[in-house]
């Protein structure tokens, strides 16, 4: 009997995390959605009508949930400013907000979560972090100028790292727009094989 018990709640166990991993991986199936529509639809940017006419879609990596991962936060006591450089050689000010450390395939891996300046003054943009990253993919099989995370400020010292949701800057894209390029210490030793990849062209 014993068995029997032991055997159903390991099944029950197994469905709820089938299951969690479904909806979490329909997600990005929608982020993916998403993205092209944005990029398709003539009322938002960045694209102009000739760009959009020649625009076929994202490519993507594989989902893997793999790259789901839990980040510990290490905050920041002092509240500094960070000046970074962008794609349009303007300046852009943050604040890091904390250290995520986290592992993926057994490799130890650390990145700084930012905060805007400008934007946290805003109501909708008060919780947003923002993390900048690049890895041994970049200017290979994803855009050399990095890729980006949005984030939520949260009560807990944990954030969920779902890489499949990493984007790309407008540059990758098009010119005329002023994209924050990842700092030294935001680039990873590893490569990460999730999110979107680079445009055919870049």
């Amino acid at each position: 009997m014993k068995i029997i018990i032991v055997l159903l709640m390991n099944l029950l166990a197994y469905n709820v995390v089938a299951q969690a991993d479904s909806v979490l991986y329909q997600s990005i199936v929608e982020f993916q959605k998403q993205e092209d529509a944005f990029y398709k639809d003539k009322k938002t940017p960045p694209l102009s009508k000739k760009e959009r006419k020649h625009f076929t879609g994202h490519k993507f990596y594989p989902i893997d949930l793999d790259y789901v991962v839990e980040a510990k936060l290490e905050l920041f006591e002092k509240e500094d400013t960070v000046v970074m450089a962008t794609s349009a050689g303007k300046e852009k000010l943050y604040t890091p907000y904390a250290k995520a450390v986290f592992e993926i395939h057994d490799t130890v891996c650390e990145l700084i979560v930012y905060q805007s300046l400008s934007l946290r003054k805003l109501e909708e943009y008060k919780d947003y972090l923002f993390l900048p990253f690049r890895d041994l993919t970049s200017g290979k099989t994803s855009y050399g100028g990095g890729k980006y995370l949005d984030l939520k400020i949260s009560d807990g010292d944990t954030v969920v790292l779902n890489f499949n949701l990493a984007y790309n800057p407008y540059c990758a894209y098009t010119t005329g727009y002023s994209c924050t390029i990842p700092p030294k210490e935001n680039t990873l030793k590893i490569g990460i094989y999730a999110g979107l990849m680079a445009p055919e062209d870049h």
